[in-house]
């Protein structure tokens, strides 16, 4: 017994230990995420892409920024395992592999989603409130949230519209090519729709979001590229009487936010005419949480539904879905709304996201 006793007091101090260093790991990637952050906003990264090891001063020269706080960043990156340190010449380099992960030119750039990270953090004082009282944060104290949504839009959803988003739907590409009419909801700043505007002329395009911010903004990129056949309204889509208006409704990551999901769908399905396809975009996660657990970006879907989906819902007294409501219950929903066939798509390169192809 005092041996049993003995290993398992071993074996709860050594599992403490390790405890202690994935929390110590933690504070470390936080601190990291800041940081890149601030090297993407900055054009930091960008800058160091382009050039081969040098100092804080030419670093800070090539970026246009003060040297001072570029060589107390160039520290978090170096201790940090982001950019190579020669001590000796005290010159920095940006290896090429990490710089195809986190610049603007690259394959991905993961620093751009990072941003979330203090996007969110600005709303903390008011989520404690939140789990002290209830209620949610409304859309408005976000700042900068529709624009980093975007930035990330145009990563997960514009560059992969045409080559892998749209042929999820055979004879999609045709149809829109000959001319049918199309609509957004929760367009946002109309990324995608500009897109797919400007390829498909024949079409024509129609964007709703509750934002005035976000359509202003997609109403001024809309008019510079000379769109003819798109339009934007500031839209709540619970107030949607569209009916038998469309051929192909889509919606990229919008539908949990809503705070009423179920009149949302039943508005959509509404809008489409016999034929019709809801192309719905949402998390890729299941409505149970012993699902979730090895999902590799689990802890930040629920951080992310925790401080910006679900209390926005709640904010206007609605549902509170939040971003993992899960395929079961998205499948659910849709079939309460009245969609009869359902085929669900994930793609190779996307591990955030499903893709719901609903017809009527």
């Amino acid at each position: 017994m005092e041996t049993s006793m003995a290993v398992g007091v071993h074996t709860g101090v050594e599992r403490g230990a390790a405890f202690e260093d994935r929390l110590l790991g933690v504070v470390n990637s936080a601190s990291l995420a800041l940081g890149l952050s601030i090297g993407h906003r900055t054009g930091l990264l960008d800058a160091m892409a382009g050039l081969e090891p040098a100092t804080s001063e030419e670093i800070a020269a090539a970026s246009r920024l003060n040297e001072r706080y570029v060589r107390e960043w160039l520290g978090a990156m170096v201790t940090g395992g982001i950019v190579n340190y020669s001590p000796f010449r005290k010159l920095y380099h940006l290896p090429p592999e990490h710089a195809a992960l986190l610049t603007r030119n690259g394959e991905a750039n993961l620093a751009a989603i990072l941003q979330y990270v203090p996007v969110l953090g600005q709303v903390e004082d008011r989520l404690v409130d939140c789990f002290r009282h209830g209620g949610g944060v409304g859309y408005e104290h976000f700042h900068r949230f529709h624009d980093v949504m975007a930035e990330d839009s145009a990563q997960t959803v514009v560059a992969a519209l045409f080559d892998s988003i749209l042929p999820l739907a055979p004879g999609l590409d045709s149809r829109l090519t000959a001319g049918i009419d199309v609509l957004d909801v929760g367009c946002g700043q109309g990324r995608a729709l500009l897109e797919m505007a400007a390829r498909y002329p024949s079409s024509r395009f129609s964007g709703y979001d509750l934002s005035r911010e976000a359509v202003g903004r997609a109403r001024q990129d809309m008019k510079e590229m000379g769109l003819a056949n798109l339009q934007f309204e500031v839209r709540d889509l619970e107030l949607m009487r569209d009916a038998s208006a469309y051929d192909l409704v889509t919606g990229f990551d919008i539908v949990h936010d809503q705070r009423r999901p179920d009149v949302v769908l039943r508005n959509i399905r509404r809008a489409l005419r016999t034929g019709g396809l809801f192309l719905m975009q949402d998390i890729a996660a299941s409505s149970h949480v012993e699902n979730n657990i090895d999902h590799p970006i689990g802890p930040f879907l629920y951080t992310i539904s925790l401080c910006h989906c679900m209390p926005v819902s709640l904010a206007r007294e609605g549902m509170g879905l939040g971003a993992c409501w899960g395929r079961e219950m998205a499948l659910q929903m849709l079939a309460d709304a009245g969609f009869t066939q359902v085929d669900v798509r994930d793609l190779p390169h996307d591990i955030q996201n499903h893709f719901y192809l609903a017809r009527v």
